[in-house]
C-alpha cells in the first residue's frame, strides 16, 4: 500500500495574484510557495489544509495540466465550525455568494461562494443531529 502524508488539489488558473489575495484575506491561508509566473501553494496555519494553483501553458507541465480548469462540476468544500457566522462575514466582505445559506436534511448548514477565478467554495458546517 502507498502511505499518504497529505492531499491537496492543484487548480490551473491564470491569475495567481488574485487567488493568493483572496484565500489569504478571506480564509487566512499563508503562501508557502509563490512564483507568479508558475505556481502558488497555500496552507492554512490553523488546520493544515493545503491548496495549489498552477498557471496554464507552463512548459514544465504535461499537456493535460496546461489548460485552464473549468469550474463547472467542481467545488472546494471547506468545513467551518459556524456556517451562519461565516455567511455573515462573507456578506460583510461583499464576496460573490452563488448559493445562499441553507440547511440540508442530511445535517449540513452551508453556502457556496465563488473566488476571483470562478472556483466555487462550499462553506460547510456539519450539524449534530
Amino acid at each position: 500500500m502507498i502511505e499518504i502524508d497529505a492531499m491537496f488539489p492543484v487548480m490551473v488558473t491564470a491569475n495567481l495574484e488574485a487567488v493568493k489575495a483572496f484565500y489569504e484575506s478571506v480564509f487566512g491561508f499563508n503562501a508557502v510557495f509563490f512564483d507568479a509566473s508558475f505556481y502558488l501553494h497555500l496552507v492554512s496555519p490553523s488546520s493544515g489544509v493545503q491548496l495549489g494553483f498552477l498557471v496554464p501553458e507552463h512548459a514544465s507541465q504535461p499537456e493535460f495540466l496546461q489548460s485552464l480548469m473549468s469550474s463547472n462540476g467542481y467545488v472546494l468544500s471547506l468545513e467551518v465550525k459556524d456556517a451562519a457566522l461565516a455567511y455573515a462575514e462573507a456578506q460583510r466582505m461583499n464576496l460573490t455568494i452563488v448559493m445562499e445559506l441553507k440547511e440540508e436534511v442530511w445535517g449540513q448548514l452551508h453556502f457556496i461562494l465563488e473566488d476571483p477565478v470562478g472556483v466555487r467554495i462550499d462553506v460547510v458546517q456539519h450539524l449534530n443531529t
